[in-house]
């Protein structure tokens, strides 16, 4: 059901105030006078600077009042044979006023045995409590491509602008732009035709790159450019075969086959493994936009603020999808308790919603390194597709990160005894391998700028402490969850060990 059919709904049901959460007021206005023309009604929007005017056709003169309790009156009295919605803006700053408050309580009880309905628009979602039974909020969905091409083909008839779109670039480039309100679209088009002078498919980059900032401006998501490939994540094998399998699964050739949507990986293990890598190495290789979203940005001072910030951002991801949104460190974000009033209790539980809810196309990436923290809610089955445990590197995983990060720096993994390397280094994690290689880098370079050699990097491994070592206790219980079948392995070695483990376990509680 669109936006328009359900305000139908409400206004055929007699609701007498409706509250709007959008910042396009301009778009609302224009899909309200649309309705109205299509059954009937009137329409007059109301703001303090230029009190009444009609939206949908003249029916006689407009209403006339300058100041909102002024404005509650007149709507009380007007008396007309046809259906009418009156539409007030910024409306939030004016029912702060008790008085005020209490004439618009009053106004909606009474306008409930009329044809009349108010509608606010308002940015944010502060509704006071004693409104709350009289009134029915909406949240304004942002544009769909088809409103989005709209306000490219109607940019494009402008006399003197240039287009050479293909329809494939045309579609791409609406595309790029979805999660833009409709003013930021068309902003972000303009600029694209001022900076080259003609409209083209070269400006698909760069209505992507105004979009990231857009995004970023929402304070709680972050648009992350990805390169990684699984080449360059050394190991987890069983883990990549798991996302190349689900490759394709975002194309329409998986929705007419019937499959639904991955929902998404938790990866959870022993910090340094990978786990961040992971996330960006997903969107490389299924080439979808990666959100980060930083939870802690969620939280703000004033009530429901917090709440209200959480679903914008999901819905912001929902409106880009299909994307991948990555929430690192889960388990600190997360992190719920009553010390905050409940806060972090209500944001957990509207994402935790949103992850088993969710239709659109989000998969979400979830990673975390102390288990114990994590409430078990999290983790049950429907929220994630697979849990994952990251281990510590087998030889050979420690043999291909080696070769990766050697590679990475423009040397040949040839020209080291990477195997030496490997055996040299049981116990590290590939973070701890990556800064060995960094270490023996600054030993060449400060040895009269060098070649570094197998015996730098093995002189740094020596001087590490792993923290394998360090956090012996910690790591040690991390594995004993693998060991128990709570999650499955993403090596292929590991998978096989820790399968053979937890057979032994079942037998011996049999026994």
């Amino acid at each position: 059901m669109n936006f328009g059919e359900q305000l139908d709904i409400y206004l055929r049901s007699r609701f007498t105030l409706i509250v709007l959460i959008t910042p396009e007021e301009e778009r609302a206005a224009e899909l309200v006078r649309e309705l109205c023309a299509r059954t009937q009604r009137t329409a007059q929007s109301w703001d303090t600077a230029d009190g009444f005017k009609w939206l949908s056709a003249p029916d006689g003169n407009p209403l006339i009042a300058k100041d909102p309790l002024t404005a509650l009156e007149k709507i009380d009295q007007y008396d007309s044979n046809t259906s009418s919605i009156f539409i007030l803006k910024d409306f939030h700053d004016a029912w702060k006023n008790p008085q005020i408050k209490r004439k618009l309580r009053s106004v909606c009880q009474r306008l409930k045995f009329t044809k009349k309905s108010i509608l606010i628009t308002t940015p944010i979602n502060d509704l006071p409590q004693e409104l709350k039974d009289e009134a029915v909020l909406i949240e304004f969905p942002l544009p769909i491509a088809e409103e989005l091409e709209d306000v490219l083909v109607n940019l494009t008839r402008t006399p003197g602008v240039k287009v050479n779109l293909t329809p494939l670039g045309q579609e791409k480039l609406v595309q790029a732009a979805l999660g833009l309100t409709a003013s930021q679209a068309q902003r972000v088009f303009a600029r694209a035709i001022v900076s080259n002078g003609v409209l083209d498919d070269r400006d698909i980059g760069l209505v992507t790159e105004e979009k990231k900032q857009i995004i970023r401006e929402s304070e709680a998501l972050e648009f992350y450019s990805v390169s990684e490939t699984p080449d360059d994540v050394g190991g987890l094998g069983v883990l990549k075969d798991w996302l190349r399998m689900r490759e394709r699964a975002f194309t329409h050739e998986a929705r007419e086959y019937g499959l639904p949507s991955p929902k998404g990986i938790a990866l959870i293990g022993i910090p340094g493994t990978g786990k961040s890598l992971t996330a960006k190495m997903v969107g490389g290789l299924w080439r979808l936009p990666l959100l980060r979203l930083d939870v802690g940005s969620l939280f703000g001072s004033l009530v429901g603020e917090s709440e209200e910030r959480a679903r914008r951002a999901l819905r912001l991801a929902e409106t880009v999808a299909p994307c991948i949104v990555w929430i690192d460190e889960i388990e600190k974000a997360l992190a719920h308790g009553g010390a905050d009033s409940g806060t972090s209790t209500r944001v957990f539980g509207t994402i935790l919603t949103w992850m088993q809810e969710k239709t659109a196309p989000v998969f979400v990436v979830a990673t975390a390194n102390d288990i114990s923290s994590m409430p078990p809610e999290l983790l049950r089955k429907g929220r994630f597709d697979e849990i994952f445990f990251l281990d510590l590197p087998t030889l050979e995983e420690r043999r291909e990160i080696f070769s990766v990060h050697l590679r990475k720096r423009g040397r040949l993994p040839e020209d080291y005894d990477v195997l030496l390397l490997a055996k040299s280094s049981e116990g590290y994690v590939g973070a701890e391998i990556e800064q060995a290689i960094i270490d023996g880098m600054y030993i060449g370079f400060n040895d009269n700028r060098r070649e570094f050699t197998t015996q730098d990097i093995l002189a740094s491994l020596e001087r590490q402490v792993p923290l394998s070592i360090s956090q012996r206790e910690n790591v040690e219980a991390l594995r004993s969850w693998l060991r128990e079948g709570r999650a499955q392995s993403a090596s292929f070695q590991l998978a096989e060990e820790a399968a053979d483990q937890f057979v032994r376990i079942q037998l011996d509680l049999k026994n």
